[in-house]
């Protein structure tokens, strides 16, 4: 297995848990055909960082899963709404690597990518739990924990909602380490600016790390596509801190990366009315870039962030190199999916299938 960039630099991080799950350098290449501007537009393809399933939740459940694994845990606990990619893609490695995942879950509006990810969930066999709110997950996870250390007599792995501790937020220090090498290799110039969805902050908080250890230039221009409540400047720093201080206790020779709050770029205009809710100039930029590039995204995390960077690509950038972090799974669903009964799944997801998708999913 090649050691990873980040390992390479520092080999005392060579002692964290981690465990390989993707195909590295996911590829890094230059778009053509968007708006005409004096920027060069790039994009990182993370959508191809796994061979069954893509993204960029698998850089995170490598370390997670890792230290589940050095722990010996056979059950795996995981936290997010009810179409989540995170937890899909968690309950997809963890079995791989003989664990048995258990998605809590909470109501989100609907679209055709929940529809979708409740069935893949059903295909690979992953426990789901719908909940109405956050007091019934918590009640939820509390009882199902009791009965998982009562049946194995061990403990839970807990991750939690999309993979974004200190451990999991390493992932993505290692992502900006990849992609310096491939700015050496000369496949892309250094960016700029990298604009990135912000759903959980460890993408955006990993990121901001690797690149000012590595003394780049770039910045990350974090896009809000979740509550400001879980992203805004406070919690990404925090995360930074923390991230920060687990790297330095393996190897005390990562640097001491502080990035204050008012020193993060947070972009909010995008996030629209609640969380996966689509906006018309997300939409937009998802038509964009599949007509113009063959490149699918989506209304909650991906084509918010596309529509950021396009308005500051005509209106505030000029002459720059600018990097689009694609976060989503392009991955093909496995075979029969849609011949699967979403009645198999717990009722309260059935409300999925028995609706109408929002408006501009339509």
């Amino acid at each position: 297995m090649d050691i990873l960039p980040l390992f390479k630099k520092y080999p005392g991080l060579a002692a964290l848990p981690f465990v390989r799950l993707g195909e590295y350098p996911t590829p890094a290449q230059e778009l053509f055909g968007l708006p005409e501007s004096s920027n060069r537009i790039f994009i990182k393809r993370d959508d191809l960082s796994g061979v069954e399933y893509g993204g960029n939740k698998i850089r995170k459940l490598e370390f997670a899963l890792g230290e589940a694994c050095l722990l010996g845990s056979t059950d795996v606990i995981t936290y997010g709404c009810d179409g989540s990619n995170h937890a899909l893609a968690t309950g997809i490695y963890a079995g791989k690597l003989g664990m048995r995942s258990y998605s809590i879950l909470r109501t989100q509006p609907n679209a055709r990518y929940v529809r979708s990810n409740l069935k893949k969930s059903l295909y690979y066999g992953i426990n789901l739990f719908h909940c109405e709110d956050k007091a019934e997950m918590d009640a939820v996870s509390d009882k199902l924990a009791a009965q998982l250390r009562e049946a194995s007599g061990k403990e839970p792995y807990f991750i939690p909602v999309g993979g974004s501790s200190p451990l999991g937020t390493v992932g993505f220090v290692n992502a900006a380490f990849e992609l310096r090498e491939q700015v050496d290799a000369g496949l892309i110039p250094e960016p700029d600016y990298i604009y990135a969805a912000a759903g959980t902050n460890g993408t955006v908080a990993g990121l901001m790390i690797g690149l000012r250890a590595l003394g780049m230039k770039t910045t990350v221009i974090p896009v809000r596509v979740n509550d400001e409540s879980r992203v805004n400047c406070g919690q990404i720093s925090r995360l930074i801190d923390e991230t920060t201080a687990l790297l330095r206790s393996y190897d005390t020779r990562f640097p001491a990366i502080r990035i204050s709050p008012e020193n993060i770029p947070l972009r909010h205009r995008f996030f629209g009315e609640e969380y996966a809710g689509f906006t018309e100039e997300g939409m937009a930029a998802v038509r964009l870039l599949d007509k113009c590039c063959g490149i699918r995204l989506e209304g909650t995390y991906t084509g918010k962030t596309l529509a950021a960077m396009l308005e500051a690509a005509t209106q505030t950038h000029s002459g720059k190199n600018l990097l689009f972090w694609n976060t989503l799974n392009s991955r093909v669903p496995p075979d029969g999916l849609e011949n699967l009964d979403y009645h198999a799944l717990p009722k309260g997801f059935h409300r999925y299938f028995e609706t109408d998708v929002q408006p501009l999913d339509r």
